[in-house]
């Protein structure tokens, strides 16, 4: 099989810095990421407390599998700046930067983090959430290698795109496709946009469908309780790892023989083919070892 480095980010649960018993409480929840909110989250009178709340919480871990990653405010803004100096050194595994228009907005925020003595090997996360973001989304996808995640900010993007909010996402959907094809283009995961009403389970759960066969690797939310419908979405399903088995030994069995294909359940098989298979399974592998599996991934 070949090595793969796969991270679980099936749900990426949106937290407020501000609200110390909820950053609490991610310590428990079977959430593969949580995004520490210093920005839209938090009102302007609680920037400061909840970047001290933010950075006591990670300091303090105990968050387990959890990836830590901190949304600081724009750089353009009050708090960017003194957010970066605060969560540069504190142990987090990435930073997420909002309202990224640009190339040179990428670059800035990773010299940001350089001159905040950031390590040098702490990801930069980004959000796609503007119409000129999404106009040049290729170039903003390659312009540093410590970019490694997209975030799809649906929200901002429908309100600036003047659009309405459809059960299909027509609205925002050539936008969604394009941030994908970025994030493929240069090997970087991406994650969808959230699902605003609580209490649309249907709703979310097509958008997580939608999402998961669009290629986003998970889906940010907004509430604790999308996190079990998210998990079961972004995961391989039974029938896909029980056919990723069969092309695995199959496909061993062709390159033994001299063969550079081989032919699983009437489809044919190539490399391209054995690589997502084995991708699956190292995915399933990675989930399995945090306990986070779903019981009915099927």
């Amino acid at each position: 099989m070949a090595s793969f480095g796969v991270k679980p980010r099936r749900s990426v649960l949106y937290l407020p810095g501000s609200n110390a018993r909820a950053l609490e409480k991610a310590r428990e929840l079977p959430v593969d990421a949580v995004i520490l909110d210093l920005e839209d989250a938090v009102a302007p009178e609680a920037k400061e407390t909840a970047r001290q709340l933010v950075a006591e919480a990670v300091r303090s871990g105990g968050f387990g599998h959890r990836e830590l990653v901190v949304r600081v405010n724009g750089l353009d803004t009050t708090w960017g700046l003194a957010d970066v100096l605060a969560m540069a050194r504190i142990g987090a595994d990435a930073v997420l930067f909002p309202k990224i228009q640009s190339p040179d907005d990428v670059r800035a925020a990773v010299a940001a983090l350089d001159r905040a003595g950031a390590p040098g090997s702490l990801p930069v996360w980004i959000m796609a959430e503007t119409p000129r973001c999404i106009l040049d989304i290729e170039a903003i996808a390659g312009a540093s290698h410590r970019l490694g995640c997209i975030v799809a900010g649906t929200s901002d993007l429908t309100r600036e795109l003047r659009a309405r909010h459809t059960a299909s996402r027509d609205s925002v959907y050539t936008a969604l496709s394009l941030i994908v094809l970025a994030a493929r283009a240069h090997g970087l995961d991406v994650l969808d946009g959230v699902h605003l009403d609580l209490n649309d389970a249907d709703g979310f759960a097509f958008t997580c469908e939608q999402g998961r066969n669009m290629g986003f690797d998970g889906k940010t939310l907004i509430h604790p309780k999308q996190i079990d419908a998210a998990n079961r979405a972004f995961s391989p399903t039974e029938m896909e790892l029980a056919l990723a088995r069969k092309v695995a030994i199959t496909w061993q069995d062709a390159r033994a023989a001299g063969k550079g294909i081989c032919v699983v359940e009437n489809r044919l098989i190539e490399k391209l083919h054995v690589e997502e298979f084995e991708r699956l399974l190292a995915l399933d592998e990675a989930i399995a070892r945090r306990g986070t599996k779903p019981a009915a991934a099927a």
